[in-house]
């Protein structure tokens, strides 16, 4: 063995990396023990675990390795230092993504992904969050990274540096240890391609299966398909004219105005009306779990009260996780790509459809209104290229000199918001607008103003509360709308960008994208509902078509209004990168690089296996890729 001391720094690097990945997952089973538990292959998460701790411990591992066992001695002793440093840092880093991963999962429902690699680029929001909903766990991590970097940097030397070996032996085992690591890296023989994260699926809980991973892998690996975006071969390969065509199916368009714009066609009223303002207001994460007049809890006493007023959709769905994933919906209706949501794709910030630029075309005046940074998100960019021409964000109520109720982590409260946007909807006159509100307050740390609400609960800043709260705000700004000019001539739409957290036991957590919606206008019958199966990307459709102006679209979106009876209802959901695709009660499940599967809906929480129906599995992938070409085509324009 003395012969082989050279190999000490691999060897402690791979035994301390190890332990702190098992020591992890160890405790978040006995932390999550209860639901995994329900997988009937749970120890399966155990073995794809180590599987891929070595896959990420051989990739980290093999440019020192390389070093070790090609250069003498002598040039070894003069990089020790920096040899020693590359194996601490990694470790640190591998230490500091499991130390994060536990307030991950609970807020997300998976390991950390690329929504991780999102929120570093806003420090401001996000560690005023982590500082008012997670300081306890901030306090721990603290203490143990400062003592874990204290020991490292204390016996390092003894670990890392590397030690003399014959320089004979270190030749004739390079090939054998550098196969190793390559093996261990691509993590198998037999496959074509090497193993990737869609390899650690093996029950139909996405978080169970996460857990067969480990956190740095995880944003590793979400970093590196970010070159990759907009690209869907992994979801499987589609001829584009049969992918349009597919998709046409499901749209309730009779004549198409163009070949280059595949889903353009005109958008007229039936008979001669007048043209409508629009308003839509966003609900941060308002699920249909809390609202009550869709059977959730008793959280929206005004929303319910509102509901008699306009028509209610009770079984619509959102299309994601993320507010521009639902800001993408509502505003430009755009079939959703597993990639990326288009108000952060850089191809889509100036000349991309949206319903701010279709009414700017008819004289409107269009705005968005948002009481944090419009630059959050890359949302004031999206905006700003295409159709909104006034931005109003934090900075403007900063700057009014008036005195608002409460500015907190995210911004001024939404009781705040529906005021600013009541004074700038008053100030416009008669001329028509369309604009889109968007609520804070139902964001953690879950921040709001006393005396508003009766406490749903103790303490104060839950999210049940903050949803009464959000409910209240919305009931202020009705309240203030009806006693001016501009409510009898407006379309008004409440709606949810998503729910709050989405986790669930099946690869898709359905109930998790139940969502409330309620149009309120002048040419809508009070009091009634829309309870067939349909979409948020339905919305915008039905919107424009009750606006009363005539306008080309591209939108593959229902006008849910004038939908022949006996259509199928049809929505699809996106889940970290597992695509779905609803038809009624049979959904197709679609993961990268692996064959999709086919469910019945026995209800939102319970999906049964089926055999694949290949043409809806086909139809399923059409929208995938035809998402995808419209955005490489810069075809998603109304000309």
């Amino acid at each position: 063995m003395k012969n082989l001391r050279f190999l000490k720094p691999i060897i402690s690097y791979f035994g301390i990396g190890l332990t702190i990945t098992t020591l992890s997952r160890i405790l978040l089973f006995l932390i999550f023990n209860e639901r995994i538990l329900e997988n009937q292959n749970y120890s399966q998460l155990f073995v794809n675990g180590f599987r891929f701790d070595c896959i990420l411990l051989c990739y980290t591992a093999f440019i020192p390795t390389l070093l070790i066992l090609v250069l003498p001695d002598t040039f070894l002793q003069q990089i020790k230092k920096g040899i020693n440093l590359y194996f601490i840092f990694f470790l640190f880093l591998i230490l500091v993504m499991e130390l994060a991963t536990l307030d991950f999962i609970n807020q997300y429902d998976t390991r950390p992904n690329r929504l991780f690699l999102d929120y570093l680029i806003y420090p401001k929001e996000v560690l005023g969050t982590l500082f008012k909903s997670y300081l306890p766990s901030l306090i721990v991590s603290a203490i143990l990274l400062n003592s874990a970097l204290y020991l490292a940097l204390k016996h390092g030397k003894k670990l890392f540096y590397p030690v003399a070996g014959n320089y004979k032996t270190k030749l004739i085992l390079f090939p054998v240890i550098a196969f190793l690591l390559v093996l261990g890296a691509r993590g198998s023989l037999t496959s074509k391609r090497p193993i990737n994260a869609s390899n650690a699926i093996f029950c139909s809980d996405q978080m169970t299966n996460s857990l067969g991973l480990n956190s740095l892998y995880t944003v590793a690996f979400a970093a590196y398909a970010i070159k990759s975006e907009g690209d869907v071969k992994k979801y499987g390969k589609m001829d584009e004219l049969e992918a349009y065509s597919r998709v046409k199916k499901y749209m309730d368009v009779s004549q198409f105005s163009s070949a280059g714009n595949p889903f353009l066609h005109t958008v007229s009223p039936d008979t001669i009306q007048p043209k409508y303002n629009v308003v839509v207001f966003l609900q941060e994460s308002l699920g249909a779990e809390y609202v009550g007049c869709l059977n959730g809890l008793p959280l929206t006493p005004e929303l319910d009260k509102l509901s008699k007023e306009g028509l209610l959709f009770t079984k619509l769905y959102c299309t994601g996780t993320r507010s521009v994933r639902g800001i993408e919906q509502v505003t430009s209706g755009f079939l959703p790509n597993p990639s990326e949501s288009v108000v952060k794709l850089s191809g889509s910030q100036q000349g991309f459809f949206t319903l701010a630029e279709a009414f700017g075309r008819q004289n409107y005046d269009t705005s968005f209104i948002y009481g944090g940074m419009a630059n959050f998100d890359n949302m004031a960019s999206f905006f700003n290229g295409n159709g909104f021409k006034n931005i109003i964000d934090e900075t403007d109520f900063d700057a009014d000199g008036k005195k608002y109720a409460m500015k907190g982590t995210w911004g001024y409260c939404d009781e705040d918001l529906v005021v600013k946007a009541n004074d700038y909807f008053k100030s416009l006159g008669s001329k028509p607008f369309f604009s889109l509100l968007f609520s804070t307050s139902n964001h953690e740390p879950f921040e709001f103003p006393d005396g508003r609400i009766k406490l749903h609960e103790q303490p104060k800043n839950t999210v049940n509360n903050a949803m009464k709260y959000a409910d209240f705000s919305i009931g202020k700004f009705f309240e203030l709308a009806k006693k001016e000019a501009y409510f009898k001539n407006t379309i008004f739409v409440v709606i949810a960008d998503h729910n709050t957290r989405t986790y669930g036991k099946s690869l898709v957590p359905i109930n998790k994208f139940h969502i409330p919606a309620l149009i309120i206008a002048p040419n809508v019958k009070k009091g009634t509902t829309y309870d067939q199966l349909a979409s948020q990307m339905d919305i915008p459709s039905t919107v424009l078509a009750l606006s009363g102006i005539t306008t080309k679209s591209p939108m593959p979106g229902r006008n849910l209004i004038k939908l022949p009876k006996g259509t199928k209802g049809r929505t699809i959901m996106l889940f970290h990168e597992t695509y779905a695709f609803r038809v009624e009660n049979d959904v197709i499940i679609i993961n990268p690089n692996a064959k999709p599967l086919q469910f019945k809906v026995k209800s939102d929480t319970e999906l049964i296996p089926v055999a694949l129906n290949q043409e809806l599995a086909k139809d399923a992938l059409a929208h995938i890729v035809a998402s995808s070409n419209l955005y490489k085509n810069r075809a998603y324009k109304a000309e």
